[in-house]
């Protein structure tokens, strides 16, 4: 039952920061919905690096890794409202800007996923051991 509180609990904190970095990015509007775009992709690129530390090198509880990893990203990220807004466009006659915001995303997504984790590789490799100090 705590682990449900942890990951409620971070989910909270990261739907409020997605709140408060929405606020000061682009709206949606009709062109492009750069804004779930951009989080979306800082979400990918944080839980690709976060878990890849935290399961290699840093020593952090399952419970935080929950509250942080599937909680405040999970919260922070929003695949409902990326489906929305391709559906949006895709209503509106923007068929090739929803098949571009699609392949952004997912690709885009995929891609900064990859990158974290390669990013909390190295970190992890170039740490020293703490056993060594």
């Amino acid at each position: 039952m705590k682990d449900v509180l942890f990951v409620g609990a971070g989910g909270a904190l990261g739907t409020s920061a997605r709140y408060g970095v929405q606020t000061l990015l682009p709206a949606a509007g009709a062109d492009f919905p750069l804004g779930v775009l951009l989080i979306n992709w800082i979400g990918c690129l944080f839980l690709g690096w976060f878990f890849t530390v935290t399961l290699r090198s840093w020593r952090i509880k399952p419970r935080w890794r929950l509250a942080i990893g599937t909680g405040f990203t999970g919260g922070f990220t929003t695949f409902s409202t990326f489906a929305v807004d391709a559906v949006r466009l895709t209503v509106h006659d923007r068929a090739l800007t929803a098949v571009l915001y699609l392949l952004f995303s997912v690709c885009g997504g995929l891609f900064l996923t990859w990158t974290g984790i390669r990013l909390g590789t190295k970190m992890t490799q170039a740490a020293p051991k703490e056993d060594s100090l």
